[in-house]
């Protein structure tokens, strides 16, 4: 979930804005540090904005987030709009935020750097709602059609691992296919308009493409062999200073997000049902199968760390990060913090 090559100025002013976002939140700017409030500070959880879809904008709609957090003496501030994790990364190490979710493809690149944080959490790849999307009657009809052809990726994160599995799987040379380079979020346009042949994406941007736009997987994650997780970070001071924060906000995720899988249709256009934030009615059904067939956030078990080393491995060798990045050192053991796991 990364920007490309070619926009790398560009990301730089997304994380700034990212930046500048965290630091004024509907709690008055307040930070992590807290503030007195009878025998014990309150801790304040800074968040990116959940939208207008999902488990966790509903829990800022009803205040349910904000009531199991408030038995650990927290409450949530939410500030900028969620967006690559790229810029989330950059600003978890700069103390502008406290959690922040992305894929482990992403989070690999950016432990490649020096993090300021650790990952706590993780939900099983997404095999149906992510992989490398065609124009309906595009004449690429397989993984070995795309050889001389244009497909857009962003750099380092979910986008390009997808089209590189794609090809390793297939025996195809990574630079048999032009990786054009672009932010996910401004990339349809060009896919639309024929500029690039293919789009590897995940499920923000193929759910509209495929219900909107004449478009559908040429593979999908599940048929590449992805082990593309998506993963909970938080920011090694808050994890140090609030332990029992960050169980909590785990549990809630949890038990929120079987909810979400169970009922998939309730957790759509909380807040208004029209305007861009809003899911469309073509939309629904694609959204609301992806979610069923979906996994809640658990704890990273043994067998998830080594899919998260094999992820690293395979950057490592396709030259995306420069070394193998050894990720057991930055994972907490959330049955470490206390209470047991869920």
């Amino acid at each position: 979930m990364n920007p490309s090559r070619p926009v790398l100025a560009a990301t730089a002013l997304l994380a700034t804005t990212l930046l500048a976002a965290c630091g004024s939140s509907a709690d008055g700017g307040a930070t992590a540090a807290g503030s007195g409030k009878g025998d014990k500070a309150e801790a304040v959880l800074r968040l990116p904005d959940p939208g207008n879809n999902g488990f966790l904008a509903l829990g800022k709609k009803d205040g349910s987030l904000d009531r199991a957090l408030a038995a650990v003496h927290a409450k949530v501030a939410w500030t900028g709009s969620a967006g690559p994790f790229a810029p989330a990364a950059q600003a978890l190490s700069a103390d502008q935020l406290d959690v922040a979710q992305g894929s482990i493809t992403s989070a690999v690149a950016a432990l490649a750097q020096k993090p300021g944080f650790k990952l706590f959490a993780q939900t099983a790849p997404d095999g149906v709602g992510e992989g490398i999307l065609v124009k309906n009657g595009s004449p690429i009809k397989s993984v070995q059609d795309l050889v001389g052809h244009k497909v857009a990726v962003s750099q380092g994160g979910t986008s390009e691992y997808l089209l590189l599995k794609a090809l390793e799987k297939n025996g195809i040379p990574a630079d048999k296919v032009e990786r054009v380079y672009l932010r996910a979020d401004q990339t349809a346009g060009v896919f639309n308009s024929g500029q690039v042949d293919a789009w590897a994406t995940w499920n923000t941007f193929s759910t509209p493409s495929i219900a909107n736009s004449g478009a559908h997987f040429l593979v999908n994650g599940k048929e590449v062999g992805s082990d593309n997780y998506a993963v909970w970070a938080v920011r090694n001071g808050f994890a140090d200073k609030y332990p029992e924060v960050v169980k909590a906000f785990y549990t809630y995720l949890r038990e929120n997000g079987l909810k979400e899988k169970a009922d998939p249709a309730a957790y759509l256009n909380v807040f208004t049902d029209s305007g861009p934030t809003a899911v469309s009615a073509a939309e629904k059904d694609v959204a609301v199968e992806v979610t069923r067939q979906g996994a809640p956030a658990d704890a990273i078990g043994e067998a998830d760390i080594a899919r998260f080393g094999t992820v690293a491995a395979f950057f490592a060798e396709q030259k995306v990060t420069k070394q193998t990045v050894d990720v057991k050192p930055y994972l907490i053991d959330l049955g470490a913090l206390g209470g047991g796991t869920k």
